[in-house]
């Protein structure tokens, strides 16, 4: 088999593997939405419903008696404002629940980034239900003490009437929230409390005391989860390891009691560390009016045997940032909590984990010492050529070495082209002898495909990358794709969906063509299969790549430029071998051609 058609082979296999890979990244297959009717879903979801705040509310427990609350202390609504050096809360007294959640320091399309998005109506999170899943969360107006400038507790006194329809006795409870912020933390503390007096001996509302739930989806607002420009994983963090959560059509539950669970975004989570000695998990991804998919997380404690309990449980809603959340595995937090690793969150899963890992620290370390992520990546690429240039020089002198048998394996190939199988082990046989590998010319640009892959989770996940400007005016965020006109709103491209014009896929393809023609050998260039590679696949990746983050072209550019330059400095180190070389290959076929014998004459 000559080297050439099995370069071809092996890389045609490469970037089919590639492209199947990319397209899985790019066009991940959707799963379809569970079929409504109505508000209710055929399939029961792990999901709170919502009720109506009214001043006259009535709480229930399930298929349990209705809570009531004294007429005398029935209360109108009325919000809280905290306001701290990183985000801004806005908490409503209709339950104790969270209405708002902006973070100061980082900025959507629309303003200020929102960590609860609203629906249709009203959002309500960090609500408590009194009972299971399926219980409806407490609604009822409560009081506010206003305990600090970051300090809020609202509490409600509650009673179950010993009889349907009697006012006048039963067990009485109160149910208290309080919320501790932290100046310059973003993350909080959350205090449920149910104190039953000499009343209530215990709590237990249908097999379950009260649920604490998020929802119904963490911000920044989103048209679509693609995977792309943004996504929902669900984390939970269990004796030392994190786990990726699937969310079934039914209430799943978790029973583990992980250290920590996360609804995990592109860019921003919400993670719950409950600090309880048991409690259930639930993951629900049940939609509602006005948002495309929902994501909640659910914490069911279960039953008490106690006339009181003070449940804490810290929350973290902010950004994915390395820095930021590495702050509570070192203690470096305002709560002082260590070894939490919550960084979890922001590390992508898989085999190439640990090459993005290390391709993140070197762009971290790199941009520290330019203060731009774009010429970072440049300088990532630059050490990444250097890493890689043994290989390189390897894979040149392999084609070279190849050129002084390919006389001999012609003759093989001659000599044995009606069979196949010998011809193979004669090949082989060669080889050893030779010494040569026909693979090691291919191997340089398969170890570079882990890295191009690495590179785009990289460049799609690090929340640093989110909005860092390379160029102004034209690269304003490396984590999404660059244009030079953006169509009309609503505009887009017939067949191909594009919404804007860029010039990076361009410039990708100019670089790719370029690079294959200063990298062709010579006996490549009268090879049909590799003149379609050389032309064909740049093309077809030209299409593939439209629309992925501006940093991962960026890296691709620059790797054919720095691979033609490393080539162009090879080939000079190798002309005086080449030269040599062709001399002996010429040599070598003159002394094996034979005269062919004349015949005799006839007398």
């Amino acid at each position: 088999m000559e080297k050439n058609t099995l370069l071809a082979i092996v890389l045609s296999i490469a970037v089919l593997i590639g492209f199947s890979l990319v397209q899985g990244l790019i066009f991940p297959k959707k799963e379809p939405p569970p079929q409504t009717s109505g508000n209710v879903t055929e399939t029961p979801q792990p999901a709170v419903p919502q009720m109506p705040v009214t001043p006259d509310a009535v709480d229930t427990l399930s298929d349990e008696k209705p809570l009531y609350t004294p007429a005398e202390e029935e209360v109108s609504e009325e919000r809280v404002i905290i306001t701290t050096d990183l985000m801004e809360v806005v908490l409503t007294n209709a339950g104790g629940d969270a209405v708002s959640w902006k973070l100061l320091n980082h900025k959507d399309k629309d303003g200020l980034v929102e960590m609860i998005l609203p629906g249709s109506k009203t959002p309500h999170s960090f609500t408590v239900a009194l009972g299971g899943l399926n219980a409806q969360p407490v609604s009822s107006y409560f009081h506010i003490n206003r305990i600090s400038p970051y300090v809020v507790e609202f509490y409600r006194d509650f009673y179950i009437p010993s009889q349907a329809g009697s006012t006048g006795d039963g067990q009485h409870f109160r149910l208290s929230k309080k919320y501790e912020f932290k100046r310059n933390d973003y993350m909080f503390e959350l205090t449920v409390s149910l104190d039953g007096g000499h009343s209530v001996p215990g709590f237990n509302f249908g097999g379950s005391a009260y649920t604490l739930s998020f929802g119904p989806q963490i911000g920044p607002r989103f048209e679509k989860l693609d995977n792309r420009y943004d996504y929902r994983q669900y984390v939970t963090y269990t004796n030392g390891k994190r786990k990726m959560e699937k969310i079934g059509s039914g209430a799943t539950i978790i029973s583990t009691s992980p250290k920590w669970a996360a609804i995990s975004g592109k860019y921003f989570a919400c993670v719950a560390v409950p600090l309880l000695p048991q409690y259930e998990l639930n993951f629900s991804e049940r939609s509602e009016p006005g948002i495309p998919s929902a994501s909640r997380l659910n914490i069911v404690r279960p039953p008490l045997n106690t006339p009181r309990i003070d449940d804490t449980y810290r929350f973290y809603l902010g950004p994915k940032s390395q820095d930021v959340l590495n702050a509570y595995n070192n203690g470096n937090n305002e709560f002082g909590v260590r070894d939490m690793h919550l960084t979890e969150v922001a590390n992508t899963g898989g085999f190439l984990s640990p090459l993005e890992k290390a391709l993140k620290w070197l762009l971290v370390v790199f941009n520290k010492l330019v203060g731009n992520y774009g010429i970072a990546i440049i300088l990532v690429t630059l050490a990444v050529k250097i890493l890689f240039f043994p290989l390189t020089r390897k894979s040149s002198e392999a084609t070279l070495r190849m050129q002084s048998v390919a006389p001999k394996i012609k003759e093989i190939q001659e000599k044995y082209k009606s069979n196949p199988q010998k011809m193979n082990a004669e090949m082989a046989e060669l080889y050893k002898k030779e010494g040569y590998n026909p693979l090691s010319g291919c191997l340089p640009m398969l170890l570079q495909l882990p890295i191009f892959f690495a590179m785009y989770n990289l460049f799609n996940n690090h929340f640093d990358l989110r909005g860092a400007m390379f160029i102004p005016g034209w690269i304003p965020d490396l984590s999404m794709p660059e244009y030079i006109w953006n169509f009309p709103e609503g505009a887009r491209l017939p067949i191909l969906g594009w919404t804007a014009l860029r010039l990076l896929p361009f410039i990708y393809v100019g670089s790719q063509l370029l690079y294959g023609k200063v990298t062709q050998t010579p006996d490549q260039k009268s090879n049909t299969q590799m003149k379609m590679m050389l032309y064909v696949m740049p093309i077809m990746f030209f299409f593939i790549l439209y629309n992925v983050p501006s940093g991962l072209l960026i890296y691709w550019i620059f790797s054919n430029l720095l691979t033609m330059v490393q080539q162009v400095a090879i080939n000079k180190y190798l002309a005086p071998k080449r030269a040599a070389q062709a001399a002996a290959n010429a040599a070598a076929e003159t002394a094996a051609k034979v005269t062919p014998p004349q015949k005799k004459k006839k007398k």
